[in-house]
């Protein structure tokens, strides 16, 4: 006997890995809606607003780099790579950069970081907060309007 009104029941929704369902250009595009996100957080901005630095992001096996502008707690995306960053920050692999959104708040970023900085804590703040708004936007991929990243 079927009974109408009864929802089926739900099936878990499988987990989809960015590093194989996204491509380039969505990934792009998810990339900076995490930088815009993280630059409206307020608590974010005030850690590092003594900071004036050019930095460097490159995930090496997609061949994808952007720059990030630090300028008094602001950010500004750069699509093109700088020519002379101050520091640059490296995964080998996309697998590598995307599941860092998914690791524990407590445990440390894994990340390539030339030259090797003594402010480690400086990056580790920013990496935690980029990483937590890159998960938010995986998980809900649409801009302020509603459009679609992917």
């Amino acid at each position: 006997m079927i009974f109408p009104e009864t929802p089926f029941p739900e099936e878990p929704t499988e987990v989809r890995n960015p590093a194989t369902t996204l491509t380039k250009r969505a990934a792009r595009r998810i990339i900076q809606r995490a930088f815009v996100m993280m630059g409206r957080d307020k608590a974010l901005r005030r850690q590092i607003r003594e900071s004036e630095i050019i930095t460097l992001w490159i995930v090496e096996d997609w061949e994808l780099e952007w720059t990030v502008f630090l300028h008094r707690g602001k950010f500004e995306v750069e699509r093109r790579p700088a020519k002379h960053p101050d520091v640059t920050l490296t995964w080998n692999t996309a697998e590598e950069f995307f599941q860092q959104a998914n690791r524990p708040s407590g445990v440390d970023t894994v990340v390539q970081i030339a030259p090797l900085q003594d402010r480690r804590r400086f990056f580790e703040t920013l990496l935690r907060g980029f990483f937590t708004y890159l998960r938010h936007v995986l998980e809900n991929p649409v801009d302020d309007v509603g459009e679609s990243l992917i």
